[in-house]
């Protein structure tokens, strides 16, 4: 595959968590990237969010994008199976992990996710988000799993890699045109930084790595309150 594109990843755990349940994967060999987070406060997120890099980094891509969407699909659909089977052996009731996606291919870009890790597209000066957090109620620092018993006015998370015994991935479809980039997250970065604020450095950086740093070095400034992890890929000109 030729690389028509430059990208970077980084996961760091904040000033708050004790550890890190988040996991980032870059693969320009095939033209992927994923960023995962380990459900906080649950048994063994980083447990969660790493099974699924871990999954996903060892995916070839011999046939079509459709081929690999599936089969980014079917990888999904088996650790679901196996996180709650090891949840049920350790007697625990969710090991789980939200993800998000991006695939490109020469004449668009596909984009699949579960929970509320989001994806941006950032083109012709203006970041717009493509996905649609799985949240019911309003996001906070503890956003919850459905079917546990949230505090009175908490967010409760719809879906999560782990949660049901059947699990739904939904995708969009985005354009693939030079100068277009997309930035991927876990609630840790939007926590600390408003859409706003992302479209302005999107705006002011162009260079993947030096927007990523400075994403960073924001959030790090701020409370950090969870783990930050992103990754930024850019379409060459």
């Amino acid at each position: 595959m030729t690389l028509r594109y430059e990208s970077v990843g980084h996961t760091d755990t904040g000033k708050v968590r004790a550890h890190n349940e988040d996991a980032v994967l870059v693969r320009e060999d095939v033209g992927m990237w994923v960023v995962a987070d380990g459900l906080g406060g649950h048994s063994a997120g980083d447990y969660a969010s790493n099974m699924i890099v871990e999954r996903l980094r060892a995916l070839p891509r011999p046939g079509s994008v459709f081929d690999f969407m599936e089969s980014i699909e079917d990888t999904l659909v088996q650790v679901n199976a196996d996180l709650r089977r090891a949840a049920q052996e350790r007697n625990v009731d969710v090991i789980g992990s939200t993800v998000v996606v991006l695939v490109h291919d020469k004449d668009f870009v596909l984009c699949g996710w579960v929970g509320d890790s989001r994806a941006y597209c950032f083109e012709e000066g203006r970041l717009r988000q493509i996905t649609r957090d799985h949240v019911h109620g309003m996001k906070n620092d503890v956003t919850q799993i459905g079917h546990a018993q949230p505090a009175a006015g908490a967010g409760v998370l719809t879906r999560a890699i782990g949660a049901e015994e059947t699990l739904f991935v939904d995708w969009v479809v985005a354009g693939s045109r030079p100068g277009m980039a997309f930035l991927l997250c876990t609630d840790g970065i939007n926590k600390e930084l408003s859409d706003a604020e992302l479209d302005s450095e999107c705006r002011t950086h162009a260079d993947p790595q030096i927007l990523l740093a400075r994403l960073f070095e924001l959030s790090l400034n701020r409370a950090a309150r969870d783990n930050i992890s992103a990754v930024i890929v850019r379409l060459q000109d």
